[in-house]
């Protein structure tokens, strides 16, 4: 197993989170926020991943004759893809009712939203 995969999540990771400090419209925070959990996708596929497995099948082979990979994990990535995709959704939405409402997407501009 290469370490490749988690400085591939660490750099999606830390640009989502830059981008989204120094993001100056809402849509482009929201993705930032979409990059940084495409940083948990490629995570938790390095951690599942086995060097020769093959799907948990058992049909055709004995047990423990292969090793093979945890689907527990892909199946935990793949909520998270929807997850991610629901709250992306949910958070666009959002920013459209803000746009209707104040006439911009610009946080520095939405003085109403200060406490």
């Amino acid at each position: 197993m290469s370490v490749l995969p988690y400085v591939i999540a660490a750099w999606l990771f830390l640009i989502g989170c830059y981008g989204l400090a120094t993001s100056r419209n809402l849509i482009h925070a929201v993705g930032c926020l979409a990059v940084c959990q495409s940083s948990t996708y490629v995570l938790l596929l390095a951690i599942g991943y086995r060097d020769g497995g093959t799907a948990p099948v058992f049909s055709d082979i004995t047990p423990g004759s292969r090793p093979v990979v945890d689907p527990v994990v892909q199946a935990l990535t793949l909520t998270d893809i929807v997850i991610g995709a629901t709250v992306t959704a949910l958070l666009l939405s959002l920013v459209i009712q803000v746009a209707k409402r104040h006439r911009t997407v610009a946080p520095d501009e939405l003085s109403e939203l200060r406490g």
